[in-house]
């Protein structure tokens, strides 16, 4: 092979590399890389949410104090009814928000002749409604002689009076009993000591001011159900009472701290001072 033959071919063989690199360089480029799936952020769960249910009040005590649009505090140490002992104050050391929740706060503390204060939060003339589903999440406190509640009056009290407008006691504790809540209603013929309900306590007995529970009732025109941390515990229908169903017109909310009366009895000498009811939120939701 002559010199001229020989270096044709090696520049030949030079090209022939070039072209088949630039080739596989071209395909390595144009190779379609896999991209893995965006998926969208999941969907943050809106407060209140409640499947089947339309939200149509609420307080989830998140401001710095409580809230004058949707609470009225009622005042006064007349006993209402039950010889209570606690004079009802609008005093910040007896109601006031603290971490997003809503203290009331019972002290031994002389006020108007009372040897103990607290407070009572009405929704009355803010808020008031007819059937649905009421609840809150409650820590409540302990001790003989305390007395918290979570309940609805019905709205027309003010003309119709008590009994006769109703009343509808979502979760009521008496400090005797740590392991016990009681829900009733009371309305005419069937009230005060006569009221019908039943009681609730939990799988193991332990003290509900030992942590928070959800506190509900499920209102419709012919039953009123009672739940405690969604556990059905009691169902009401007119056939239960025995008297006049009233249950049919709105109804507003109340919260208090009571100490003393002729159920609880009275604080002795194992009641210790301050006793807190803490709520996480009260809600209120209609059927759609």
């Amino acid at each position: 092979m002559g010199l001229f033959t020989a270096i044709r071919q090696s520049i030949r063989a030079l090209l022939v590399g070039l072209i088949l690199s630039s080739l596989s360089a071209c395909s390595a480029v144009a190779a379609p890389t896999a991209v893995p799936p965006t998926m969208p952020p999941p969907t943050a769960t809106p407060i209140g949410y409640r499947e089947g249910w339309t939200l149509t009040w609420q307080d989830e005590f998140d401001g710095p104090a409580i809230d004058e649009a949707k609470w009225t505090h009622e005042i006064g140490g007349h006993g209402w009814g039950n010889a209570e002992d606690e004079f009802y104050t609008a005093e910040p050391d007896n109601s006031f928000i603290e971490n997003g929740r809503l203290v009331i706060q019972a002290l031994e503390q002389r006020k108007q002749g009372k040897p103990y204060t607290s407070a009572r939060l009405i929704t009355k003339d803010k808020f008031a409604q007819a059937y649905g589903r009421f609840e809150a999440r409650i820590q409540i406190p302990r001790g003989q002689g305390i007395w918290p509640a979570f309940w609805l009056l019905g709205e027309d009290i003010s003309t119709a009076g008590w009994p006769d407008s109703g009343e509808i006691d979502i979760m009521e504790n008496i400090g005797r009993e740590p392991g016990i809540v009681h829900g009733t209603v009371h309305g005419p013929g069937y009230s005060g000591a006569n009221g019908v309900g039943a009681s609730y306590s939990l799988p193991d007995n332990a003290p509900f001011a030992d942590d928070f529970h959800v506190y509900a009732i499920e209102w419709e025109p012919e039953a009123i159900r009672w739940y405690v941390d969604d556990v059905l515990y009691n169902t009401i229908t007119p056939d239960d009472v025995a008297g006049e169903w009233v249950y049919n017109h709105p109804f507003f909310i109340l919260l208090n701290l009571a100490v003393g009366g002729n159920w609880p009895g009275y604080p002795d000498e194992t009641t210790e001072f301050p006793q807190r009811l803490t709520v996480d939120y009260v809600r209120v939701y209609a059927r759609p």
